[in-house]
């Protein structure tokens, strides 16, 4: 079955981060937690399906409270016609338009998912960041980006300017699996393995901060009991840095 075929894909991919991607995992928790235990804020973006990786590890049960998705307009898959985004995803300038909206501070993290890396948002917003100080962070395809030309005027992809790099392993494309008879691939793998790269590297920050003696703040079930107190108090200590809720 292919069904099994695509799990056996995952599985295998899961493997090969967690053995080749253990030293980058590492450095981007030291520098997270460095971040956070010096006052800092954590930013997440990613453009389209990207997009998701980064709502997957914000504002649940279980996730470090400190990580702030942005939503620019126009590069989530809400908009209509859903092309949109993928066109906007393209425009130089942009960047910067959406940074000047966050007003991060320098020392100020930013994880930045984009699996190809070639188009201009992710690109620029890799170079205004760093302009701007911060750490980034970057999850993306080695693989696909060797295999895509970039589209900024560069030349360079995303990953030429993040601080450190995160292989999501994903193939050229991000489709692993042929289908009999179709002649194209399905079954594409960097917003699993890109969901599980940004939760081990929460859990890995988280318990670096606890070794150096800070009490980070993680989200409680809101639904479980003490949850809605718990959260409430982080949220107090903590609500200069968790800008999605104001």
């Amino acid at each position: 079955m292919l069904t099994d075929d695509y799990f056996d894909k995952l599985l295998a991919t899961l493997a090969r981060v967690r053995q080749e991607q253990r030293e980058n995992l590492a450095r981007a928790a030291e520098a997270l937690a460095h971040c956070v235990s010096n006052g800092g804020s954590i930013y997440g973006i990613g453009c389209g399906h990207s997009g998701l990786v980064v709502q997957d590890v914000f504002y649940r049960a279980g996730g470090l409270m400190l990580i702030n998705a942005i939503f620019a307009p126009g590069l989530q898959l809400d908009v209509r016609p859903v092309t949109v985004s993928s066109q906007v995803e393209r425009l130089s300038g942009y960047a910067a338009i959406i940074l000047d909206g966050v007003r991060p501070k320098a020392g100020d993290a930013l994880i930045l998912v984009s699996t190809s890396g070639r188009n201009a948002v992710p690109v620029e917003l890799a170079q205004e960041a760093k302009k701007r100080g911060m750490t980034v962070i970057g999850v993306t395809s080695r693989a696909y980006t060797a295999a895509a030309p970039s589209r900024h005027p560069s030349g360079k992809h995303m990953h030429d300017f993040a601080d450190i790099v995160i292989d999501n392993l994903s193939e050229p494309g991000d489709a692993s699996i042929e289908v009999p008879g179709l002649g194209l691939k399905m079954g594409p793998t960097s917003t699993s393995v890109g969901c599980a790269i940004l939760h081990a590297l929460a859990m890995e920050t988280v318990a670096l901060l606890v070794e150096k003696g800070h009490t980070p703040p993680v989200f409680m079930p809101a639904n479980y009991p003490g949850g809605t107190e718990h959260n409430e108090r982080l949220i107090e200590q903590y609500g200069d840095r968790v800008n999605y809720l104001r």
